[in-house]
């Protein structure tokens, strides 16, 4: 900082006489000075150059402005702001006491009367700045300053400036606009248009810490914080310290309410409940729920199909109702033949009501009990059987629907008169060939996604006008070559042909959009068209986790890790417990050489899915660029064995054999591979990697032209891949990427 501080002691000295620095921040460093005017001490806070370029001087003077125009006793009021020498800076008055994270650092919590007095001043102060129109966006212990026993908050307007910035807060180290510990699920999801109730929730943060000694969701890393944030049921401040008074838990379980509705409107009434055991307003009616997998009475699990795509396609109509928030299926099918109890699960998935039933067929005949429970009372708020004809499938799945938005009704942002369960076929036959498609493709297995296959192109024949079934086929001709057990010749084109027909049917069906996308992407190399038509899809269906995963991939191969690590851990936020997404999340941070998160991610996704065989190939990899080869090659061994002998385990333990100086294995993985190639599909960019490890570059590269030939899935992400980059010097290794035309310029 002395460098900084001579150049602020230059940029400023016709104003302001620089004195010394005081602290550095994520966003700015803060220094005392002498207003030369005034003659008054004043703190200098000057944006940290790199982000200046980012933000722009118009950008930055408007949100400092409109924050300069707040006045209360609790709001820390702005002198000055501008610009000199491309420096960006505003100018405070100098409180000579301690911030909030001060004090807590070095007593660790407070007593609950100081720990309410200063959470009510600060609300004041938000309540003030709500009402002009100001969201702080980043209320923490930092930005609360103490000054003769009473709350100060500072940085108004800031957060807002650096807004652009802070949707890159979460990856972006040292730049924190908007704090994991203290952020609302919204801002962490990257939702812009927030409210006054994320400061609500804020606060209710900071309060908890007071109380507590630490925020109500903490973790080694940003992502686990905010991991927990989304899964985890709010904690209550009374059962970590008895001294809590109900009164005051329940207002900041209140405050910490994971959906906005359900949170206070304002942040007087959050300080009115503090200070007053009888204010708390009545709890809202149930904006969020969680519908758990329908338990099939038959008995057998083949008919789980039904069941389960019952559930999938109430949870899929639910969640496109806005005003509603639904738990992720992945997260409600957790529960999954479990004894829990309904208000223990609502709890653990954090949301106000639970749906759940059963399923029962018999012959034409169908039954259907569901039952919509009130968690936090434990009480029914409706239930109804449906004994139909099968054909009635998708009017019970309506009515069930329906009768959520009826007794959730004045909640939702509107009342849906329409049809709520979209109906892609009115042929029940046809779309139970379609769940049974979805069901068997889950198993990963060739065996599995050629079933698949099978009943997609049944429930076509019953219905050619089925768009679902046409995308359906798409994803798992799609899948069988993303998995390599078929060469993408063989399947893309038979998957861009589904994807076509079922966009012809219905252009306004998001999956349809993503099965094209990844045709553009994985084999065509039309990278524009890949991003359009993945942003067609994100368009229809902004929570679709599986395109937000899928377009973080491309975004990675394009070399954009940022944005790609933005969208996977949005997906990751909308589907906690998928382990398809959580290997995603892994893969970002392989491409981006955080080899430790990685790790991280792939062994947290193996213990939430053991028999998910291919992430023992993928922490292969990253143990063997961290330089642990005893582990990567133990660990690829597993892979081998349990993913009966993949050749892309037996690739990648070659290239762990000759890193670790085993070249006789190396040499005999190697052999063994190029004689499967004779007969059947193994991607030569695999054999490629097994030349890599044994040091025969030459050899290398002609693979990687040979994979180029054939459009091996894996070259997408060859310019980002690690594991060639002591290839990257090579004009031959130049040529491929530019062939692949992600070299540019």
């Amino acid at each position: 900082m002395p460098e900084l501080l001579q150049q602020v002691k230059l940029a400023l000295a016709s104003r302001y006489a620089v004195e010394r620095a005081l602290g550095q921040g994520g966003m700015a460093s803060v220094f005392l000075a002498e207003d030369l005017k005034h003659g008054r001490q004043v703190a200098v806070k000057v944006i940290r150059p790199e982000l200046t370029l980012t933000i722009g001087m118009d950008r930055f003077l408007r949100e400092i402005g409109i924050a300069s125009r707040l006045s209360h006793p609790h709001i820390l009021p702005v002198y000055d702001s501008g610009e000199a020498s491309r420096l960006m800076y505003y100018v405070m008055p100098y409180v000579a006491g301690e911030s909030l994270r001060m004090l807590l650092d070095r007593v660790t919590r407070l007593e609950v009367d100081e720990a309410v007095q200063i959470a009510s001043e600060v609300a004041g102060a938000l309540a003030h700045a709500h009402a002009h129109h100001v969201i702080h966006r980043d209320i923490k212990p930092a930005n609360i300053l103490l000054s003769d026993g009473h709350a100060v908050v500072v940085d108004f307007g800031v957060a807002r400036a650096i807004g652009d910035v802070g949707r890159e807060s979460i990856t972006a180290p040292g730049i924190a606009v908007g704090t994991p510990s203290y952020m609302s699920p919204e801002q962490a999801s990257g939702e812009r248009q927030l409210d006054g109730r994320s400061d609500i929730y804020s606060l209710g943060c900071v309060l908890f810490e007071m109380l507590v000694g630490e925020p109500p969701y903490t973790g080694p890393s940003t992502h686990a914080v905010i991991a927990k944030c989304f899964s985890q049921p709010t904690p209550s401040a009374r059962a970590e310290r008895r001294k809590v008074p109900i009164h005051v838990d329940r207002a900041i379980a209140r405050a910490l309410a994971k959906v906005p509705a359900e949170r206070f409107s304002t942040a007087t009434e959050f300080a009115d409940a503090l200070s007053d055991p009888g204010a708390l307003p009545p709890p809202p009616a149930p904006t969020s729920i969680a519908v758990l997998p329908f338990v099939n009475l038959q008995g057998d699990q083949e008919d789980d199909y039904l069941s389960d795509g019952i559930t999938e396609e109430i949870i899929s109509a639910l969640s496109k109702l806005q005003g509603l928030r639904v738990a992720a299926r992945t997260s409600s099918f957790a529960y999954k033949g479990t004894s829990e109890s309904i208000p223990r699960i609502g709890t653990e998935l954090g949301v106000a009501a639970v749906l759940d039933g059963t399923v029962r067929r018999s012959g034409d005949r169908l039954r259907v009990s569901a039952q919509l429970t009130n968690v936090s009372e434990g009480y029914p708020l409706w239930a109804e059987q449906f004994d139909r004809e099968m054909e009635d499938v998708f009017a019970i799945q309506d009515e069930i629907a329906g009768a959520i938005v009826a007794t959730l009704k004045g909640r939702l942002a509107a009342e849906r008169r329409e049809r709520i369960v979209k109906r892609y076929t009115e042929n029940v036959e046809a779309y139970e060939l379609y769940l049974k498609g979805r069901y068997v493709e889950k198993t990963r297995r060739p065996a599995g996604f050629a079933k698949g296959i099978e009943y997609f192109e049944q429930a076509i024949a019953k219905d050619p006008h089925y768009a679902l079934a046409h995308a359906g086929l798409a994803d798992s001709h799609t899948l069988l070559a993303w998995y390599r057990f078929l060469a993408p010749h063989e399947a893309f084109p038979k998957a861009n042909i589904a994807a076509m027909r079922a966009l012809d049917i219905d252009e306004l069906l998001p999956e349809a959009h993503t099965a094209q996308a990844q045709v553009r992407f994985y084999y065509e190399w039309d990278w524009n068209g890949a991003e359009r038509a993945f942003s067609r899809a994100l368009e229809l269906n902004p929570n679709d986790a599986t395109a937000l995963h899928l377009y973080a991939e491309y975004l990675a191969s394009q070399r954009r890790l940022n944005e790609a690590l933005a969208h996977v851990q949005r997906g990751h936020m909308l589907e906690p417990l998928s382990p398809t997404i959580n290997a995603g999340l892994g893969w970002m941070h392989y491409f981006c050489r955080d080899y430790g998160q990685a790790i991280e991610h792939f062994r947290s996704t193996l213990e939430l899915d053991p028999e998910y065989v291919f992430l023992h190939w993928f922490l292969g990899q990253c143990y063997l660029l961290s330089g642990e080869y005893d582990t990567a090659v133990d660990t690829l061994r597993r892979g081998l064995e349990v993913s009966d002998g993949h050749p892309g385990m037996a690739a990648y333990l070659s290239y762990a054999c000759g890193r670790a100086g085993d070249r006789a294995e190396a040499s005999v993985l190697l052999d063994s591979l190029v004689q499967q190639a004779v007969e059947h599909y193994v991607p030569s960019d695999y054999l490629a990697v097994a030349h890599v490890g044994l040091g025969q570059l030459d050899d290398a590269i002609r693979w990687l032209e040979r994979a180029c030939r054939e459009r091996a899935l894996h070259l997408v992400f060859l310019d980002v891949d690690p594991l060639f980059d002591e290839l990257r010097a090579d004009e031959r290794f130049t040529r491929i990427l530019q062939n692949l035309g992600l070299k540019r310029g």
